[in-house]
């Protein structure tokens, strides 16, 4: 994963002018989930493209004041499904962040789907990750969001690839690859009968050189996980797995301390870091030129599970 020193030095020549594209593109998504629905909400796990979109959020539709920073108030709240399995130093992030900017937080706890029955577990420490799509429905339904912003990228998975920048989703909360409207020339279909809504993906078209480009050339804050720092890992699966209350070790497998930063955060339970020393966006950059596997498919464990992963989950209500 480390880039080499050739790569380093040629890191100040990227053109990055294709990043005033991809924004102007993504601000004008958003404008038009604020102008075409009535109760939207911004999906926020504090995760490296939640960030983002909530940065292009903030520059779609608040000013900036002289200190630099972003002055009033998003237009919608921003949603977060807690599994209870996520790691504590991003929920501190998130926190930090949501009272930084003064934006309103609706948080949706799984373990309240649990304790309703709607969310039933065959062992207390699997994977709570593919029930996050009850407690999200459950979310929806509560508040009466017809449109969810997400930072679904399609260079990340196969099935994400199918998906269209406004995602229609019927009264069941679910995905019909098949059934997706058409959107020629930036024209977006954003008729919704009742109990159905919408998922608008504003970074579609970024791939992960341009997120990390982007969160360097805009100092966006990051949980320090995405990060080199020492972390205890086992190796499994052609993985190294975090060691933690959720994921110990087991019979045989020898712990070590490792230099490693997050690709992607999730779930504790399925999220696997990588051997890095980048301790900067830019290293991170650095190293993504040369990475030959996404992120999910490189630190996911729960995608591995099949080739229809993914898809399968989408159509039950996933992200």
């Amino acid at each position: 994963m480390n880039a080499p020193l050739q790569t380093r030095q040629l890191l100040p020549a990227l053109d990055q002018r294709h990043l005033d594209a991809l924004e102007e593109e993504a601000i004008f998504i958003l404008r038009e989930v604020a102008g075409a629905f009535a109760r939207p909400a911004l999906l926020f796990s504090a995760g490296k493209d939640s960030c983002v979109v909530l940065h292009l959020a903030h520059k779609a539709f608040r000013g900036l004041r002289d200190d630099g920073e972003f002055d009033g108030r998003l237009p919608l709240p921003l949603l977060h499904v807690d599994t209870g399995h996520n790691f504590p130093e991003v929920i501190e992030f998130r926190d930090r962040e949501v009272a930084r900017h003064g934006d309103e937080l609706i948080v949706a706890h799984l373990e309240d789907s649990i304790r309703r029955g709607s969310v039933r577990l065959r062992d207390p420490l699997e994977s709570r990750n593919a029930h996050q799509s009850v407690t999200l429905l459950e979310a929806v339904e509560q508040h009466g969001f017809d449109c969810l912003v997400g930072g679904a990228r399609r260079d990340e998975e196969k099935a994400r690839a199918k998906e269209r920048i406004f995602s229609h989703r019927d009264a069941f909360g679910q995905w019909q690859p098949k059934e997706q409207r058409a959107e020629l020339w930036s024209l977006f279909n954003t008729r919704l009968r009742p109990g159905e809504h919408f998922r608008a993906f504003p970074i579609s078209n970024w791939t992960e050189l341009d997120v990390w480009m982007y969160i360097a050339r805009e100092n966006i804050r990051l949980p320090q996980l995405y990060y080199t720092h020492r972390r205890e890992v086992v190796e499994r699966g052609g993985l190294l797995v975090p060691v933690t209350g959720l994921t110990p070790p087991r019979s045989g497998e020898h712990p070590r301390e490792l230099d490693v930063r997050f690709r992607t955060v999730g779930d504790m339970s399925c999220t696997c870091p990588v051997p890095s020393r980048a301790a900067s966006a830019a290293e991170v950059v650095a190293e993504t030129l040369n990475v030959t596997h996404s992120e999910r498919g490189a630190t996911r464990m729960d995608d591995r599970s099949s080739q229809a992963a993914m898809e399968r989950r989408k159509k039950e209500g996933y992200f």
